[in-house]
């Protein structure tokens, strides 16, 4: 016999969404979008912000950049704003040192769905999907939903 499907349903707080969130246009979407769609199925949302050392830093001495708190400041503003539009809806924050793609992919274990923006700071311009967002759909564990930024921020010959 089978589990039965979550759902709202189920009663609230069953199930997770996990959300990156980098900062970009496209990442505060999916963070949008996950957090409306959690809000929908009664989960949890969990939005994730992976960082590491830039490396071009190399041997170099490692600038006067606080990395890891500009992380937290930006997970830390979406989740507020999510919690000012959504204030019913369980959200939590984490922040994880290592490469974005690989961090994602190990938060969204146990997860319902896996929610990315298109592309992310380090995009190319012209870029449809970014690398972090393609390493995810073809490593996460659990369903991912790609969700592309606002009509204006896609390139005009895409």
């Amino acid at each position: 016999m089978s589990a039965a499907p979550r759902s709202a349903a189920n009663g609230p707080g069953i199930g997770r969404v996990v959300a990156g969130v980098d900062g970009s246009e496209p990442s505060l979407a999916a963070a949008r979008w996950a957090a409306e769609y959690a809000s929908l199925r009664g989960a949890e949302l969990r939005l994730v912000t992976g960082w590491h050392w830039p490396a071009l830093l190399g041997a170099a001495p490692a600038p006067a950049v606080d990395f890891e708190g500009d992380a937290r400041a930006v997970a830390a503003g979406v989740a507020d704003q999510l919690r000012q539009e959504l204030p019913d809806l369980d959200i939590g924050s984490d922040v994880v040192f290592g490469p974005p793609a690989e961090v994602l992919v190990g938060e969204s274990k146990g997860a319902d769905l896996l929610v990315v923006g298109s592309r992310g700071h380090g995009a190319f311009s012209g870029m449809l999907i970014g690398s972090v967002s393609l390493h995810c759909v073809h490593n996460a564990p659990c369903p991912v939903v790609v969700v592309r930024g606002a009509p204006d921020d896609v390139p005009a010959d895409a």
